[in-house]
């Protein structure tokens, strides 16, 4: 069960209308999930969410790119709600269904692109060794520049929060989606 339940938008206060309104208006197109855990403290929704739109919608990396490493966060928390909203970006931006099976169900997915395996590897080195080979660093760099280092960064740091908020407060896939996750690490 969800630990905060959702707010009722009739009784917001100021503050949190003002958040809600710049959300829900945006491409986000609604408030729900995590958002709508953070808009408890609106100061920190409105700080999250603007981060969250960059890592989103104006990163230097490509779609197909971002899912991916959106998908690895989720399945590294175990975010059930992060991954059921990712899921169809991913497949949209065309990264391949037996990628995204492959991570779902922990094992290293047999990757075409090179520079989708060069992502998962970052993220799985970030996540067991605290830190990236100088190797992996330099063939990363080559394939998506400074820049998308950075914004690769960016993105595992903001879909980190996300996943905290997810698994702290209970948050729940959108109704009507499957549980697709294991319930425990593997």
């Amino acid at each position: 069960m969800q630990r905060i339940p959702p707010l009722d938008i009739d009784k917001l206060s100021p503050d949190q209308r003002a958040v809600y309104d710049v959300i829900a208006s945006g491409p986000r197109k609604g408030v729900r999930g995590p958002l709508a855990v953070w808009l408890q403290r609106p100061l920190l929704a409105d700080r999250a969410q603007a981060l969250g739109r960059y890592c989103r919608y104006d990163s230097s990396l490509p779609p197909r790119l971002s899912e991916l490493a959106i998908l690895m966060m989720g399945r590294h928390w175990l975010a059930e709600y992060e991954w059921a909203a990712h899921k169809p970006f991913a497949l949209e931006a065309g990264l391949d269904i037996a990628i995204i099976d492959a991570i779902r169900d922990g094992r290293e997915p047999a990757f075409v692109n090179r520079d989708e395996a060069l992502i998962y590897q970052f993220m799985r080195e970030l996540h067991q060794q605290l830190g990236i080979s100088d190797a992996l660093y330099a063939e990363l760099q080559s394939r998506i520049g400074q820049d998308g280092l950075v914004d690769l960064v960016g993105i595992a740091g903001y879909y980190t929060l996300i996943s905290m908020t997810i698994k702290v407060f209970h948050v729940p896939p959108p109704a009507g989606v499957a549980l697709e996750l294991p319930v425990t690490a593997s």
